[in-house]
């Protein structure tokens, strides 16, 4: 009777699910994998070659942001803005970096008495991007990938 029972547990045992080997396709383990990934962070900012020094992933994206701001700056100093009133505007500017490195301006949110004020405000900042160096776009494990990113410009004209 000892053995009996001794058998039966064990068939019962081994014929459970428990013990079987599942098989899982390569599609289920990759989208499970996908879905542990944060996809609103990167590894590696879109950078230029002067920030390459910089070891710091915060300080490659204040380096990055701050060429950029001053190429702006630099290209709308150049230009003779005459205006009726003084105006003190911060702008938000809404940018794309391609996985090939090439940058877009997607938005602009510009206050309306600024826009009445330098109705070419937008052209400017557009044309003052030619002159930037070589981007190198965001990483995201070893890949490259697309970022969207808002830098805000501080706008004084008296």
């Amino acid at each position: 009777m000892k053995y009996f029972l001794v058998i039966l547990i064990f068939v019962l045992l081994s014929s459970c699910k428990y013990f079987d080997v599942k098989k899982t396709s390569s599609e289920a383990i990759l989208n499970e994998e996908l879905k542990t990934f944060n996809w609103d962070e990167v590894d590696a900012y879109p950078t230029f070659s002067k920030c390459d020094s910089l070891e710091q992933k915060h300080e490659k994206m204040y380096c990055f942001q701050y060429f950029l701001k001053k190429q702006i700056f630099n290209a709308l100093e150049t230009e003779v803005i005459v205006v009726t009133q003084n105006i003190s505007d911060t702008i938000q500017l809404k940018f794309q970096v391609s996985e090939t490195g090439d940058l877009t301006l997607l938005e602009t949110d510009i206050d309306s008495l600024t826009i009445a004020e330098i109705p070419n405000l937008e052209a400017l900042i557009v044309e003052s991007l030619d002159g930037l160096p070589t981007i190198y776009p965001a990483l995201k494990r070893g890949q490259q990938v697309k970022t969207e990113f808002e830098l805000p410009i501080i706008i004084n004209v008296e």
